[in-house]
């Protein structure tokens, strides 16, 4: 549940970065929007292999 709640506060920090991408044309932020969405990728690939490891388990 740790990742996970990794993965919301990720999400949560670079929504203003998105905003000022998709708003304002910023390339900056445009690449701190790539940067995250990596960061979230190998997140969100840990858990899957978390969730099936525990599902096995049983």
């Amino acid at each position: 549940m740790e990742k996970f709640s990794k993965v919301k506060e990720l999400l949560a920090s670079v929504e203003a970065d998105a905003e000022k991408f998709y708003s304002a044309g910023n390339n900056a932020a445009g690449t701190r929007v790539r940067k995250a969405m990596q960061d979230l990728k190998v997140l969100a690939q840990e858990i899957r292999a978390e969730v099936t490891e525990k599902k096995n388990a049983k």
